[in-house]
């Protein structure tokens, strides 16, 4: 026997030894995972919830060809606003002034230059505020407004109410935790209407929390909701 043909026979029996044992391991990884069992579920929580802060835009329209009377009428508007809303009960921290958003219709390309008014102004206060219950009485007064000429526009969208839900994470925790264990009660009704035992979770997921007005009669009630989804081993 040469030299060489001494050293490549233990080599080739090496070789083959690892061809093997990496098709063992591999086949005893594919075994393990035939045999593993697991059910995945998803578990329900929902929690009826009240606005904690509003956003209030107390806007209207004008108009006129004179544009510096305009501008004047609408300081006016707006400080006549301004005393309604604190006559409501609201600091001066919570409202804001806006600048008047002036459209002069003439610099308008396609603008009907001959009808109406020139300019048209858009102006108002902004009400920010942590007590939507002050905001609704608020709204039930704005006769008042009319009555000085004021015409609130709550018809366009942008000027709607706006109510927001701020807790989320005071009831995160809580909520994770019932929809976790829903998750588990429909696994162990599974595993027992297959004859099998219940184990130890696989892997979990919190699925988004989200926040959605109850009815549009109501924007100030909220339903707050959140998936988890939930995969657990089952044993015989």
């Amino acid at each position: 026997m040469s030299t060489m043909s001494k050293y490549l026979a233990p080599a080739a029996l090496l070789s083959l030894a690892v061809v093997v044992s990496g098709w063992m391991v591999k086949s005893t990884i594919l075994e393990v995972k035939g045999m593993e069992r697991t059910v995945s579920v998803k578990g329900l929580s929902e929690k009826e919830v009240t606005a904690d802060t509003v956003i209030w835009p107390v806007f209207y329209r004008d108009a006129d060809n004179d544009l510096e009377a305009l501008v004047e009428r609408t300081e006016k508007k707006n400080a006549a606003i301004r005393a309604f809303l604190t006559l409501q009960g609201f600091d001066a921290s919570e409202l804001s002034i806006s600048a008047p958003s002036i459209t002069d219709k003439y610099a308008q390309e396609y603008g009907q230059n001959n009808q109406g008014f020139r300019y048209v102004a858009k102006a108002g206060v902004t009400v920010y505020s942590n007590n939507p219950d002050k905001v609704s009485q608020a709204l039930g007064q704005l006769s008042e407004l009319a009555k000085q000429g004021i015409a609130i526009t709550k018809d366009d969208y942008q000027n709607r109410v706006e109510y927001l839900f701020t807790g989320l994470n005071d009831i995160k925790p809580e909520m994770v935790q019932e929809a976790t264990q829903k998750a588990r009660e429909v696994a162990v009704k599974f595993a027992k209407d297959s004859d099998s035992v219940l184990g130890k979770i696989k892997s979990a997921r919190q699925g988004q929390f989200s926040i959605r007005d109850r009815d549009s009669n109501t924007p100030q009630i909220k339903i707050v909701r959140v998936v988890t989804s939930v995969e657990y081993y089952l044993s015989d």
